[in-house]
């Protein structure tokens, strides 16, 4: 096969964990290309501001394009090894420490070093919250947060993309169509019929590209495993109401068991004074949420997620989580809001029993419904458990005003079989990032990121 251009290293994927690879690469005498199906970073935070824009352009644009899911996110930087992600089943929890302070050291320089760490100060207050968490069945998991804001974490990719400008390829509204590989050796990929070899593949697609990923992988002959899919709801109250936590971690993680069935549900993504936001996931349109640096909501945002892990025969959780997602696409036309007392009452909002609620949605387009309709009752039942444990830490949470959004869906790739270096069974060829399996956030993904191109150094040093 003849290719049209040969590089020692083609990155898949802008995300976090493409652009970290980029960053550990870049001049290093690499001759690299990065091929990114989303806008690049200029162009995708123009669409984001351009209220013309197509609706679907707008959509796609939130999960796709330089920075990946993560750039218009609440930019929050996790600097724990606790959560965020699996890279500790690859490597100690030392190493991983190691690499997500480098990981904020690069972020800083970027442009993140003025923005606050929560989590530094208030011992006490956390040791309260513990104490009370557990007293609830809670396990409350405080971790140090960098906030850098959904607005200057895009000035900092932006800074990270003029970097890179000249010392890398980049290749920005392109889809690679297939990855080659010939008799366990990886060739390159193929790019609207024209053949691109390389020496080093990384794979980074994200979440949006995870299906697709799975899909090359399969032909290839690799093993997976399934990863758990979450699928809950955004739960949306005062700010004042999280204020006891929020003001001392910013954002923490909060796990329970269910008494009904022992499922693993678990807080995410706490935006303190932010803002519910659609996000289209090829088409389908789920729920999320993001705060800003400078502009600031009455409202405190954040998910319950029920973990599922599938045992055989079934091994297709990403279908499962869709199939629910799917339901409220079809009953709201997108996402459902649901305030919790009626919910609990087992009866539909409607726009007259929203306007009469206490807390303003944030999310003002999305449609008044029944997410009973929507979620299993499994699933029902152990979010109703969540929000009475969790009103014993931050009295309040489990008021009838609280808003619920449906339907939030995690779909992590199922998990390749990897080396302690993120390598596949086929040499040279890595996978990292959410598309991978291995991360659910921004600092671990980065990290993964940085773990491949450091090793890719040394094995040209040696």
């Amino acid at each position: 096969m003849h290719a049209v251009k040969t590089y020692d290293v083609i990155i898949i994927g802008a995300g976090p964990a493409g652009i970290f690879t980029a960053l550990e690469l870049a001049d290093k005498g690499f001759k690299i290309l990065m091929v990114e199906k989303g806008q690049d970073i200029r162009e995708r935070i123009a669409t984001s501001l351009n209220k013309k824009a197509l609706p679907k352009d707008r959509m796609r644009n939130v999960v796709c394009g330089w920075g990946g899911a993560g750039a218009f996110s609440d930019g929050k930087l996790t600097l724990t090894t606790e959560y965020g992600g699996n890279l500790d089943d690859y490597m100690s929890k030392a190493d991983l420490m190691d690499k997500i302070r480098y990981v904020d050291d690069v972020y800083c320089r970027f442009g993140g070093a003025g923005r606050k760490v929560y989590g530094d100060e208030n011992k006490d207050h956390i040791r309260d919250i513990k104490r009370k968490a557990a007293a609830a069945d809670l396990r409350f998991i405080p971790a140090r947060i960098r906030h850098l804001g959904t607005d200057v974490n895009a000035q900092i990719l932006t800074n990270m993309r003029d970097f890179l400008e000249g010392k890398v390829d980049i290749m920005a509204d392109t889809a690679v169509d297939h990855i080659v590989e010939e008799k366990g050796e990886i060739k390159g990929v193929l790019i609207d019929d024209q053949f691109y070899a390389c020496r080093y593949l990384v794979s980074a697609p994200g979440r949006e590209g995870s299906e697709w990923f799975v899909h090359e992988v399969e032909k290839m002959g690799l093993k997976l495993t399934s990863n758990a899919v979450d699928i809950g709801v955004r739960v949306e109250m005062p700010a004042e109401v999280l204020e006891t936590i929020t003001d001392v971690v910013y954002e923490s993680k909060l796990i329970y068991f269910s008494k009904s069935f022992d499922d693993r549900i678990r807080t995410f993504c706490m935006n303190p004074y932010g803002f519910v936001v659609e996000e289209n996931n090829d088409g389908l349109l789920t729920v999320n949420g993001h705060s800003y640096a400078h502009k600031k909501s009455e409202n405190t945002n954040f998910a319950i997620l029920v973990s599922k892990k599938f045992t055989e025969p079934f091994h297709e959780p990403i279908k499962y989580g869709k199939y629910i997602a799917n339901l409220a696409n079809i009953l709201g036309g997108g996402v459902i809001v649901q305030r919790l007392g009626d919910f609990l009452d087992g009866r539909r909002s409607t726009p007259e029993r929203i306007q009469r609620g206490l807390v303003r949605p944030t999310m003002p387009d999305a449609t008044p419904g029944d997410l009973s309709l929507v979620l299993p009752y499994r699933h029902m039942l152990d979010i109703k458990e969540m929000l009475e444990a969790l009103d014993a830490v931050a009295p309040g949470a489990n008021s009838r005003h609280t808003l619920l959004y449906g339907v939030e869906a995690k779909f992590y790739s199922n998990r390749l079989e990897l080396s302690h270096v993120l390598e596949t069974k086929i040499p040279n060829f890595f996978a990292i990032g959410d598309g991978a399996g291995i991360t659910r956030g921004l600092v671990q993904a980065s990290a993964a990121g940085v773990t491949v191109g450091q090793e890719i150094l040394r094995r040209e040093e040696t």
